[in-house]
């Protein structure tokens, strides 16, 4: 197993993730921009904050694979599909505990449960699963998260 075979398949995963994520949205199967999300708790500026966003999705993409390669490391096992499962159980958690829990509390430019009626936050708060940004969100992040896990799990197990 290979650390930098696990860093590949993080870029090249986060790559396919963002991709099919501005896909769906382009689509109008969500109303979901996840770099733009993450841009704009750094700037009010919406250009400025979209390229932002997806240097640090990139970012995060990389240490996602890095904690995926250290799992495989520590269970001495790694393959596309249990890469896979990791990605279901990473993209469970960006819906729930990350998106739409943690990053309301943090993010200065997100409404939350709690804003002010009088409050005129730039984002909506993503709700469960981030289902106000359209119904097919969960499904389309899960998935996406799914494929970026088999990815860098492929990745590492060729590595091996």
């Amino acid at each position: 197993m290979s650390f930098w075979a696990a860093m590949a398949g993080g870029f090249v995963g986060t790559l396919v993730l963002t991709t099919c994520l501005r896909a769906g949205s382009e689509l109008g199967l969500t109303r979901m921009d996840l770099p733009f999300l993450l841009g704009t708790a750094f700037s009010a500026d919406r250009t400025r904050a979209k390229a932002v966003g997806y240097g640090l999705h990139f970012v995060a993409g990389q240490a996602f694979a890095a904690v995926y390669y250290a799992v495989f490391v520590a269970i001495d096992e790694s393959s596309w599909w249990l890469g896979g499962a990791f990605g279901l159980v990473h993209g469970l958690f960006a819906g729930t505990a990350l998106v739409s829990t943690l990053l309301p509390l943090v993010h200065p430019r997100m409404g939350s449960a709690q804003s002010a009626a009088n409050d005129s936050p730039l984002l909506e708060p993503p709700g469960f699963m981030m289902l106000n940004y359209g119904n097919s969100t969960p499904g389309l992040t899960v998935i996406a998260h799914v494929i970026y896990g088999a990815i860098v799990g492929g990745f590492v197990s060729l590595s091996a």
